[in-house]
């Protein structure tokens, strides 16, 4: 059997099993009177398609924005909009204004899900398939495993098919920005993570890997040559590609400035739910809400974020190479992630999408953190009913990645990046560091396994009715924690040896 006839039977795959997660629950069914996340994007259809332009980001009779207002930036309104087009050609009830709210017919459940599997056919998965065949090395039969691991990645696929969202779009155009930037095609690349800012503008937790990965690039080449001519097409590119997507709100400056007062509305607050994140984790333990003020939890959260941040970016600025630019992707995102202001448990995606990238390269750690990251949205999965669905399909995936990748095989101090932690640490007594991580391995499996059984079958005490939630966020910063300070030591001790690749391989 060839490359492709694999390739198409792992999209194949991907495909069934997004499609079959889709068919068990989705957001806020049956729960009003706000629903869920499926009606926040049925109700943007329902506003973009019978309201003018001009008052889409508006608080006006016929859009309350304090139901589901559109918080998100222009291509996710004509994301919206083109579906709503073709939902009214279906049937004019699914988008009727005022009329549709809590809308949950069968057919229109049908509709919904199919247009979060389109997009993903035509915008994440090929980018993917692209991605691990000319960007990872190694066998065809291993870049296919590589392939079939990321479509198989749970976080992903209940979040967006079963809770019901798009984040395939954003990360799938990174991910066409990370192709184009690994295969030399820079203006297009920045073309493509210039879309994906514009339809979410938590793509902000890759950005900066984008800028220092491209400046540094034009710095190496000289900037007084082909370095600034390079420079000068891909900011031409940028802006030309973020005018045609706010062209519509540029005539109007007020337009512009509501549309950023709404995909930015820090008046919300810092904290977002029970996240696995420093803040929330740490207000368990010190008062930060009733401490601080909210500007001072602004300022707190920017230090930080700015600070985990800098290390990484600077060490791509100097090095642009693909495999810092890589590895600072999850940095950098990491950093958002654990720092900075309002993150939703959602937003670990944007950490789990570099790290897929990954997998070819330290399988051990990408699938221990992918495995995390899913983890750390259980409580999400049990409001939406998705227990099963997050069981099977985390099981399977921890046992694919294992079995495809050789994940405990190839666990040596110099394959899973320990030797740098004796140079740091020359106090470290000659213990068999490899070992215990694989221990630290199993050990966090069966915390994980175990948090997951008790969420569901014990009722937390009545003094503390958040108990499971904060023990999930707390157990899941850990992990991100730890591997925020892994990756950016691997990222500062250099790029992975050609004599690992050949081991692996």
């Amino acid at each position: 059997m060839n490359t492709w006839s694999l390739v198409s039977i792992c999209v194949l795959l991907g495909v069934v099993v997004r499609w079959g997660v889709s068919l068990n629950s989705y957001s806020g069914a049956g729960r009003p009177p706000m629903f869920g996340d499926y009606e926040a994007q049925r109700h943007w259809q329902e506003v973009t398609y019978n309201l003018p332009l001009q008052e889409w980001y508006f608080n006006t009779t016929d859009n309350d924005l304090n139901y589901w207002g559109l918080d998100y930036p222009p291509l996710t309104a004509y994301h919206s909009w083109l579906c709503a087009y073709i939902a009214k050609n279906l049937n004019p009830e699914w988008v009727e204004l005022h009329k549709s709210r809590g809308y949950e017919g069968p057919m229109h459940k049908l509709f919904m899900r199919t247009t979060v599997l389109v997009v993903d056919v035509l915008i994440f998965i090929p980018a993917v398939v692209l991605y691990c065949l000319y960007l990872t090395d190694g066998s065809s039969k291993k870049k296919v495993s590589t392939l079939l691991c990321i479509l198989l990645y749970p976080g992903l696929i209940l979040i967006d098919h079963g809770h019901f969202q798009y984040n395939a779009v954003s990360l799938g155009f990174t991910l066409w920005g990370v192709l184009g930037l690994g295969l030399g095609w820079d203006a297009m690349g920045s073309m493509a993570f210039s879309l994906a800012l514009n339809y979410k503008q938590m793509e902000l937790y890759h950005a900066l890997p984008f800028f220092c990965y491209l400046l540094g690039k034009c710095v190496k080449v000289g900037l007084m040559g082909r370095g600034l001519f390079l420079l000068v097409r891909i900011g031409a590119a940028v802006l030309v590609t973020f005018a045609l997507c706010w062209l519509p709100f540029l005539s109007d400056p007020s337009q512009a400035l509501q549309v950023i007062r709404r995909i930015f509305p820090v008046a919300r607050g810092l904290f977002e739910d029970k996240v696995a994140n420093t803040w929330c984790s740490l207000n368990t333990l010190i008062k930060i809400r009733s401490i601080l003020s909210g500007d001072s939890q602004l300022y707190l959260s920017f230090a930080f974020t700015v600070l985990a941040v800098l290390p990484s970016s600077f060490r791509l600025l100097t090095r642009p190479t693909f495999w810092h630019f890589k590895l600072a992707l999850v940095n950098s995102s990491l950093a958002f992630f654990l720092f900075s202001y309002q993150v939703h448990e959602k937003s670990i995606l944007l950490v789990a999408l570099p790290v897929c990238l990954l997998l070819s390269d330290l399988p051990f750690m990408s699938i221990w953190f992918l495995q995390a990251s899913t983890f750390s949205m259980l409580p999400l999965f049990l409001k939406d009913d998705l227990f099963m669905p997050y069981v099977v399909t985390s099981v399977a995936f921890l046992y694919l990645t294992v079995y495809l990748l050789s994940a405990l095989e190839h666990c040596s101090e110099d394959e899973l990046r320990l030797s740098s932690y004796r140079k740091l640490f020359i106090f470290l007594p000659r213990v068999d560091l490899a070992c215990i991580v694989k221990w630290k391995f199993y050990i966090s499996m069966g915390a994980m396994t175990g948090l997951s059984i008790l969420s569901v079958v014990l009722d937390p005490p009545p003094h503390l009715p958040d108990l499971f939630p904060v023990l999930v966020s707390t157990t899941a910063f850990l992990h991100f924690l730890g591997a925020f300070v892994h990756f950016n030591i691997v990222q500062f001790s250099g790029p992975i040896s050609r004599k690992s690749h050949k081991k692996n391989n």
